[in-house]
């Protein structure tokens, strides 16, 4: 069974920066694409970002130019930057995996962007 374990959420302020890791407990070779998605409560799960295993990353228009995300084959992990953090920006953040056959997601961290 795949574990992917998200850290680096937190409290901020609005206009500040956050960066999320996932750490996967195989290689992320396997995996066709990795992403954040985020919800609230009493929403819907939405999309955030996603890099594939190979091809052009994609964002949600919300964070679109405030927000990056990467990987680090070596170490497993994925990550995501997010600047210029707002308000409505605040969610669980959780990551995810997608393999032949399968999906797997973390266990989600917190964000809250409040003064």
């Amino acid at each position: 069974q795949v574990q992917l374990v998200e850290s680096g959420g937190g409290l901020v302020q609005p206009g500040g920066s956050l960066r999320l890791s996932c750490a996967a407990s195989r290689s992320i070779f396997s995996f066709l694409v990795m992403g954040w998605y985020r919800q609230t409560p009493g929403k819907q799960r939405e999309f955030v970002a996603s890099i594939p295993k190979s091809g052009s990353t994609a964002f949600a228009d919300s964070v679109k130019d405030r927000f990056a995300i990467s990987k680090d084959n070596a170490k497993n992990t994925v990550y995501l930057e997010m600047n210029r953090l707002k308000p409505n920006d605040t969610a669980v953040y959780y990551c995810n995996a997608v393999a032949l056959g399968a999906m797997y997601w973390g266990q989600g961290t917190q964000v809250t962007v409040s003064s």
